[in-house]
């Protein structure tokens, strides 16, 4: 069962509380070192927003990104309402284009998504973090969400673009997106589930990644890209990884 709805209006303390915090607005940055051109200390980011989002939703969370040193790229999502599939085809080309492994962070229908792109090229993710993203179930969400989430895959099936349908549920479309998010990671891979037992959004138990580092926070599942709580865990997480382009500097 998820949370009262209302309990997501905590959305707005926890961004107060995050924008009061000094780490938020000097966040830990690499030391000085000299890269080829186009590289950065940190590896650079890719933000994919959660269902009826778009990439805006996520601009507290990349300008935290970018004071840490990071190059950050969106996703291109004005309303995440499409084909998981033809998505997935699209996100890729995107973290082709960094020409580096990339850290991938999606929050809710994002995070599955980012799931399913870490299961099918880990070789090109440097870190992976979902933010109360339901991978074990895509469909475990609160009957208000459902009934939303209905009403977009009926408008696909009358042929408006751009949105899902309902054959992307059980489809050939979508049949390599279901199976990734249940494909293992390897092993060692740095992956992590961020949930919240109050998401009045999404149940948190679809959150947690048998082949994730699962973190239990407390806040909203609105809020988690603005808690300040999660941006602890990220620099926790990211801390552990070394910096972009390293290995150039070694040879």
């Amino acid at each position: 069962m998820t949370a009262p709805l209302q309990s997501e209006l905590r959305f707005w303390p926890e961004l107060a509380g995050l924008l009061s915090d000094p780490l938020f607005w000097n966040p830990t940055r690499p030391p000085p070192i000299h890269l080829p051109p186009r590289r950065t200390a940190r590896q650079p980011v890719l933000l994919i927003p959660g269902f009826l989002a778009g990439d805006a939703s996520l601009t507290v969370m990349a300008g935290w990104f970018r004071r840490r040193g990071h190059r950050v790229r969106t996703s291109g999502i004005r309303f995440n309402v499409g084909c998981s599939g033809r998505d997935l085809d699209r996100l890729e080309s995107v973290i082709d284009a960094f020409g580096e492994p990339v850290i991938l962070i999606g929050q809710s229908r994002g995070g599955t998504l980012a799931r399913a792109l870490a299961a099918r090229h880990f070789d090109r993710i440097a870190a992976l973090v979902m933010l109360g993203a339901p991978v074990l179930d895509p469909l475990a969400v609160s009957p208000s969400v459902l009934r939303t989430i209905r009403s977009v895959a009926l408008l696909g099936d009358l042929g408006m673009p751009g949105l899902f349908s309902t054959d992307c549920r059980d489809g050939n479309c979508c049949a390599e997106f279901r199976s990734l998010l249940e494909a293992p990671l390897p092993e060692g891979a740095t992956a992590l589930a961020l949930y919240s037992r109050t998401d009045a959004i999404v149940d948190w138990r679809a959150c947690l990644d048998p082949h994730a580092e699962c973190v239990e926070i407390d806040g909203s599942h609105c809020g988690m890209a603005v808690n300040s709580q999660v941006y602890r865990e990220l620099e926790r997480l990211l801390d552990r990884a070394p910096p972009s382009g390293a290995a150039d500097q070694s040879e």
